[in-house]
């Protein structure tokens, strides 16, 4: 074998090892098995890859996508949340009423998203200062607000918003041309509150003070980070996320429905996994993916 060959032998091993640590080694089977899924699926209609049927993908993914930026911060950090789903049902139900009962649009998702921020302060004024574990607090307020939007609504029952201009923030489109169905608004929506989440975690000391907090809280609360105001803050911007993923359910179907959201929480936390974030902190999409070394024992077994 010439050096030549042996440069450019180095070369592509190099450009693959580059590759595979861009990916994830440990995500190799997934990606593969997504795309013997696409495949099969793609096999059966020619419209699969068309552009309309991709913007309604888009479309669709927007309120998952919305919940699973704010719990990227919430299991960055060593923590869970999983109530998002009741949250999102309670953000709905005070959205809807403000629409009918106040008539104002601006109103109705200002409070929708401010409901969800309530809600999310007081899961963390739960962990924080009556010491209760993430998942066991969560857990108990996904029946709480659940109720609360029960409680609220009239008689339980879904309020319907039938106003147009409202109903565009869950299915309107926006640079519609000959040929081009339009971007969802809701996604353009997601996709800023991503950017956003990814700047705020890579860029702000912010950031950097969640993956601390997340990978050893006894050295970050030594570093000078107070951990009861960075929870406070972060189920707060989840909550919030939350809650704006409800209003924009409201758009999407026209009603504030009281059991709207069940299972989101689960879709989020499983669309956070599979973006390549561990169990315990640390570990996030803008850290790399996560290492056999720098892993919970549960990840290092998968």
């Amino acid at each position: 074998m010439s050096v030549a060959e042996a440069r450019d032998g180095r070369a592509r091993k190099g450009a693959v090892q580059r590759a595979l640590e861009a990916v994830g080694a440990e995500n190799l089977s997934l990606l593969i098995a997504l795309a013997i899924l696409v495949a099969l699926i793609a096999s059966q209609s020619d419209a699969f890859f068309s552009s309309r049927n991709m913007l309604n993908i888009a479309q669709n993914m927007a309120v998952t996508g919305l919940v699973a930026v704010g719990m990227t911060m919430v299991i960055v950090s060593a923590g869970l949340d999983i109530s998002a789903g009741s949250i999102a049902g309670v953000a709905g139900v005070v959205c809807a009423l403000l629409v009918t009962q106040a008539g104002t649009l601006v109103g109705g998702v200002a409070g929708g998203v401010a409901a969800g921020a309530l809600l999310g302060l007081v899961n963390a004024s739960i962990i924080n200062y009556l010491r209760v574990n993430p998942v066991v607090a969560t857990l108990a307020t996904l029946s709480a607000f659940r109720g609360v939007a029960f409680l609220i609504a009239p008689e339980g029952k879904p309020v319907g918003v039938l106003d147009p201009t409202f109903a565009l923030l869950g299915s309107g489109r926006l640079f519609q041309v000959a040929g081009f169905p339009g971007l969802p608004i809701a996604f353009l929506i997601m996709a800023v509150a991503a950017i956003a989440g990814h700047f705020v975690m890579s860029q702000t000391v912010f950031g950097r003070s969640i993956y601390s907090m997340g990978g050893n809280p006894a050295a970050a609360r030594l570093a000078g980070i107070d951990l009861n105001r960075m929870r406070l803050a972060i189920y707060t911007i989840a909550g919030a996320l939350s809650g704006l993923a409800g209003v924009i359910l409201v758009a999407r179907t026209s009603s504030g429905q009281p059991q709207a959201g069940t299972g989101l929480e689960l879709e989020a936390i499983t669309s956070v996994f599979l973006g390549g974030r561990c169990w315990r902190g640390a570990r996030g999409p803008s850290r790399g993916r996560c290492s056999r070394s720098s892993c919970s024992p549960c990840c290092r077994t998968g």
